[in-house]
């Protein structure tokens, strides 16, 4: 990801602070979405401009589009997802070169949909010490594991067939791009088809006879070329905005080492990721 001088930064975790006020000195002034995420005058006006454009453009899309034209603007013109996404956003974004409107809403869809429960190492470290609201504190989300994936679901089918461990979500500071360093068009057809473009478990063959997935019965024919476990027969039905706004709030988020291999270790079959992974050199 590219650097700049001043990194526009969107920190929900200074939610006590006051909001700032005009200035003198050539300071900006600054305001906040929620609670939380300061940001600049220019850049509000930037976000409601966004989103009054798009609500004309739901209009004519109303009037004139589709039915699947019509679902996609309808939508776009949820404004009030936007503010709630920086508002519930557990980790300081980085929304240099971004949409801000695209990232607000793409907070809001991951972190209300539950990506990071099964997107992090596990229960045991998923939230920061003091902070899990099933023991009954309040909620605080550990930004050392946030969407890293590493989380074992074990195995679905009979031996040889691999544990499925869940993915990294975050950025590499090296590309800027999330996910396993895929293109949004390559994303996409994740969330639409399932596909799994890293293979990390194929379907066993003549060739391949460790971690893969058994044909044989009676064990089931499990498509090893598709991701197992998550849950993309839900999430294909989201409109293109909707999945625009979820890659680009992932493009927003702190880099974070995957924790591969997990607790499966070598059984999982998923090489560790580079070390300098995160390093900004």
């Amino acid at each position: 990801m590219k650097s700049f001088a001043a990194p526009l930064r969107f920190n929900p975790l200074a939610r006590q602070q006051k909001p700032s006020s005009l200035s003198l000195g050539g300071a900006l002034l600054t305001y906040r979405i929620g609670k939380g995420n300061p940001m600049k005058a220019s850049e509000r006006l930037r976000v409601m401009g966004v989103t009054l454009v798009c609500a004309g453009l739901g209009l004519v899309g109303l009037l004139v589009g589709s039915a699947r034209g019509r679902a996609q603007d309808q939508g776009v013109v949820s404004d009030s997802r936007i503010e709630q996404g920086f508002e519930i956003a557990p980790v300081q974004l980085n929304i240099n070169g971004l949409d801000p409107a695209l990232v607000g809403l793409g907070s809001y869809i991951v972190n209300t949909e539950g990506c990071n429960d099964c997107h992090s190492a596990g229960p045991p470290t998923q939230y920061a010490r003091g902070g899990n609201p099933f023991f009954g504190q309040p909620k605080k989300v550990n930004p050392a594991t946030y969407l890293g994936g590493g989380r074992d679901f074990l195995t679905t089918s009979g031996p040889p067939s691999p544990h499925i461990i869940s993915r990294n979500l975050t950025p590499s500071t090296k590309t800027g791009l999330p996910e396993g360093d895929h293109t949004f068009n390559e994303f996409l057809t994740i969330i639409r088809t399932g596909t799994d473009f890293d293979h990390l478990h194929p379907n066993c063959s003549a060739t391949v006879t460790t971690n893969c997935y058994p044909q044989n019965p009676p064990n089931p024919r499990v498509d090893g070329d598709l991701l197992q476990v998550m849950p993309w027969p839900n999430f294909k039905d989201l409109t293109d905005h909707e999945i625009r706004a979820i890659y680009e709030y992932l493009k927003a988020v702190p880099c974070v080492h995957g924790n591969y291999p997990g607790p499966a270790g070598a059984a999982a079959g998923i090489p560790a990721e580079p070390a300098d992974r995160c390093s900004s050199q």
